[in-house]
């Protein structure tokens, strides 16, 4: 099957899944929109062996076009330590993670820019049935600054890392720093307990949670060193980065720490 085919499929297979009539535009970009908002709108359920095999090839497919980036390809801005501005669905390294709500099970909202919703999309629909079952095991919503860990299915990293950042309404306090600390420790931790080697950490919660993105980076630098210091530096950190802006952020603050 081409890419074309693949994706007429899904289309298909996800709009058969729903009760109202949807039409399916003509032009490629406006497919993918469509596709990408109906795997976000999809609640967590099952799906058969023969759309997991289509989507499967779909999204590496996809995944494969943007270009993908591994560790090995990247110098380290200091022992350990790396910085990287690109799309972390694309990045080869043994975790990702995913700054998530306390749902866990990723952003409905269709097409949403989220770090939670391009995670859930390239990811395919295993991973939100997967995050379901652990909230169902859990019993209760996910705690700001814990973390849990699940395959990465169709991404190029082995596992994703997904924590709850704090949400900063009105100003920013010492419970917030100590909260997002906690997201950076939880998911390094939670990494050395399961044997990985390294983890690409994405500005957890600086974008819609509002936390300051220069005090929030001073927190992971801090916390990432204060870890690794402790533990003898055994996994390494990459640190990931969309904007300019916050590379520039990051690489101040590596370059003289």
């Amino acid at each position: 099957m081409t890419q074309h085919d693949r994706r007429a499929y899904l289309l298909t297979a996800l709009l058969r899944e729903r009760p109202q009539e949807i039409g399916v535009p003509s032009d490629e970009r406006g497919q993918k929109l469509l596709l990408r908002a109906l795997l976000n709108l999809r609640p967590p359920a099952p799906a058969s062996e023969e759309f997991l095999d289509v989507q499967d090839a779909y999204l590496r497919e996809e995944i494969r076009r943007k270009g993908v980036t591994a560790l090995a390809d990247l110098h380290p801005i200091r022992e350990g330590v790396y910085l990287w501005r690109g799309d972390i669905t694309t990045l080869a390294c043994d975790a990702i993670v995913n700054a998530a709500n306390s749902g866990l099970t990723g952003c409905y909202q269709p097409c949403h820019a989220c770090i939670d919703n391009c995670i859930h999309t390239y990811a395919g629909v295993q991973l939100r049935l997967a995050c379901s079952e652990l909230m169902e095991q859990q019993g209760h919503a996910e705690e700001t600054g814990g973390a849990k860990i699940t395959p990465a299915f169709n991404l190029p990293c082995r596992y994703v890392l997904h924590t709850v950042g704090p949400i900063v309404r009105g100003p920013l306090t010492e419970r917030h720093c100590e909260l997002l600390a906690s997201c950076y420790r939880s998911c390094l931790e939670l990494a050395a307990q399961n044997g990985l080697k390294s983890v690409a950490f994405c500005c957890i919660s600086t974008g819609v949670f509002a936390f300051p993105g220069e005090k929030a980076a001073e927190i992971a630098v801090r916390t990432v060193d204060a870890y690794r210091a402790e533990t003898g530096g055994g996994i390494e950190v990459i640190f990931n980065v969309f904007t300019q802006r916050d590379e520039q952020i990051y690489r101040n603050l590596l370059e003289r720490s």
